[in-house]
């Protein structure tokens, strides 16, 4: 893994949503970045049965020390109920990325890096 880099997945369900989720986790510097790919469709078993849904997925960067509080902090701009959030190790990764996102992503001390 390289450093503590995490890629975290979620959807919402609109670009729009997604977008003003994104915007609060970088700017408070839980994210390095978030893309936001709408368009996705979602199938999944929900309340006893199959069902579908049109989605914008959220590919989220950010470091494994800052985690727990961005997920809180997903769980809390969500409209969901039980919003998708999943987070995978970063095996490897150019060094010039994975630097800018330690320190894009402040620490949990405070301050950058």
């Amino acid at each position: 893994m390289i450093g503590d880099a995490l890629v975290v997945l979620s959807t919402a369900p609109s670009a729009e949503e997604a977008v003003s989720i994104g915007r609060r986790l970088v700017e408070e510097h839980l994210a390095a970045c978030v893309n936001v790919l709408p368009g996705a469709r979602s199938i999944f078993f929900w309340e006893g049965r199959v069902q579908e849904a049109d989605e914008a997925v959220l590919v989220i960067k950010t470091r494994n020390e800052r985690y727990a509080e961005l997920e809180r902090r997903i769980l809390a701009l969500h409209s969901y109920s039980v919003p998708e959030v999943l987070a995978l190790p970063v095996a490897s990764g150019s060094a010039a990325y994975t630097a800018w996102l330690r320190e894009s992503v402040a620490s949990v001390g405070g301050g950058e890096g």
